[in-house]
């Protein structure tokens, strides 16, 4: 699913179901590095499992790209910390989990997401959508209320928060970014553009003003996922 929205470049390893461990592993359950059992200790049951699952998902994506399969710990602020020369995110919601890798002279940086496909809790919407962005849902659900757009919305700013986060070392809000969801014409997939509302993450003197996603929605699920190329025009770095 998530692999259909990234550069072919980009190796995505997905597992479904209620036991997503096993599917990712392969077998029953899935072993941890000892600094990750260290990591996870006093988790619940519920936790673990997750926590075990997307590793599972991200070691085999090392292994499709020849990198020796290693420990991933969360660093600052929970994003995970991959092998030297890798980007990569990774996602998890009830029944699905999937890690997406790729060699950092391939993409600058990358994020997924994945949601189960229902509306958001009351008052969640609210916390999270800035003005132009719930006139643009109305508008959404008017034309195709088959899709729960404020879900994908949702969905769509924690991608880019993952592909910034590695740029940035700094928290974005969710007021930060103002996304344009565009639907393809079946209204099953479509594209996103994130305009960055703070200045963005400069790599290699190009400052980089906006992100551009894909998404789909499939299995009872929302799926969106944010690719950084390599920047092609220098823009004015201020400050």
């Amino acid at each position: 699913m998530i692999e259909e929205l990234l550069p072919e470049s980009v190796v995505v390893v997905e597992a479904y179901g209620d036991d997503a461990s096993r599917a990712a592993a392969g077998a029953e359950g899935a072993s941890l590095f000892p600094e990750e059992e260290a990591v996870i200790a006093k988790a619940v049951p519920k936790r673990r499992k997750e926590f075990t699952a997307v590793r599972a998902c991200a070691r085999s994506a090392m292994e499709k790209l020849g990198v020796p399969a290693q420990a991933v710990l969360p660093g600052e602020r929970g994003a995970p910390a991959w092998p030297d020369g890798l980007v990569g995110s990774m996602t998890h919601c009830e029944g699905y989990c999937a890690a997406a890798l790729v060699r950092a002279t391939d993409l600058v940086s990358l994020g997924i997401d994945a949601e189960p496909h229902l509306p958001l809790p009351d008052g969640v919407l609210d916390a999270i959508a800035l003005p132009t962005e719930e006139t643009r849902l109305r508008r959404l659900n008017t034309d195709r209320p088959s899709v729960h757009w404020d879900r994908l919305l949702f969905s769509a700013k924690e991608s880019v928060y993952k592909a910034w986060f590695p740029l940035t070392a700094q928290w974005l809000d969710f007021s930060e970014a103002d996304i344009d969801v565009i639907a393809d014409r079946d209204a099953g997939s479509g594209t996103f553009h994130a305009r960055l509302l703070v200045p963005g993450p400069v790599v290699g003197g190009h400052r980089i003003g906006s992100f551009e996603g894909r998404w789909t929605v499939r299995r009872g699920l929302v799926a969106t996922a944010v690719s950084v190329p390599f920047p092609t025009r220098r823009e004015e770095v201020t400050g």
